[in-house]
């Protein structure tokens, strides 16, 4: 399926204020749905958004530290493996570069590291969630 294809039917979603949309055309089977980060997605499952939420900023600085956004829209996950141990917790001191989460997406999974140095103050996704452009993922502040 092209990609005009797929962008048609996500401008159709938004048009018409659609949570989820599925298509069958030409062999091909695809699924779009928009979500919050409450809720879960298949592996199979693409989210397709619009190109403003994709300008938003990755990091924003706030009184109280710094929030470490979502620079794309995928699956949070805080452990290299179901099992593991997560990459970071509240009260956790990282240095700049240190692995905070992965996200998913298109079933590529991207490393978010820490920009600067400090202190996990607060988490803001769960595991296995879906977060959206621009979502505050994390609160680092000083050590």
């Amino acid at each position: 399926m092209k990609e005009e294809a797929i962008r048609k039917y996500a401008s159709l979603m938004r048009e018409l204020d659609l949570s989820g949309l599925e298509v069958k055309e030409d062999g091909y089977e695809l699924r779009l749905e928009r979500g919050s980060r409450q809720e879960s997605v298949k592996p199979e499952t693409y989210i397709v958004e619009d190109k403003a939420a994709a300008e938003a900023a990755p990091e924003m600085k706030t009184e109280e530290g710094t929030i470490v956004s979502s620079p794309m829209v995928g699956v949070f996950y805080a452990s290299p493996a179901e099992n593991a141990e997560p990459f970071v917790k509240t009260g956790s001191v990282v240095k700049k570069g240190d692995t905070l989460c992965l996200i998913e997406a298109m079933k590529l999974m991207n490393e978010i590291t820490a920009e600067e140095d400090g202190k996990i103050l607060e988490i803001f996704a769960a595991n296995g969630n879906i977060v959206e452009y621009g979502a505050p993922l994390f609160r680092i502040g000083r050590a």
